[in-house]
Formats: C-alpha cells, structure tokens, sequence
C-alpha cells in the first residue's frame, strides 16, 4: 500500500558492493519523508536501492512511496531498516 509523503532530504547516492547485483554493485542513498498533516508529523529515514536512488526528490514534493520495515539482531542489539520498495511523484492538477 503506498502512503502520501513529503520529501524532506535526499542525500547523492553511492555505489555500494551486492551479492544480489549484476556486476556486484547496486546504488543507494538514503531519504527522509515525513507523513502530511502538519509540522510534527512522522517522518521517517529510509532507503532507496538500484534505480531508485538514482532519482533526484527535491525537498517539499510529494510522492506516493511504500516502507518495507525490517528488523534484525546483531551482537545481542536489534536494528531496524526501513527501505522504500516503491516511490512515485503525486501528480498534482493545475
């Protein structure tokens, strides 16, 4: 289910070593969206791999954008990823 959000940063994407990849590298960069509704709304450090990150979001615009949430252990700690399995510009009508 994709949730409406404003981009607050994007940060330059990097080229980071995959198993998963062709060629062994995939890009990424991180994101951070906040929920609409007002000033204190939610946000969220999230994301992007491949293509995705490959996208410039400027700051204020709205996307429509799918959170995978994902937790793991390591060492006797928790950690939480949340990675943005889909991201798209609302459209807005002039």
């Amino acid at each position: 289910m994709k949730n409406l959000f404003r981009v607050i940063h994007q940060g330059e994407p990097q080229q980071v070593a995959s198993q998963k990849a062709e060629g062994g590298q995939v890009s990424k960069c991180s994101i951070v969206l906040q929920e609409l509704g007002g000033k204190y709304e939610n946000m969220y450090v999230c994301t992007l791999f491949g293509n995705s990150a490959m996208c410039k979001w400027y700051s204020g615009e709205l996307v429509f954008a799918s959170l995978r949430f994902q937790v793991r252990e390591y060492n006797g700690q928790w950690y939480q990823d949340i990675t943005v399995s889909e991201i798209v510009a609302h459209k807005t009508e002039r």
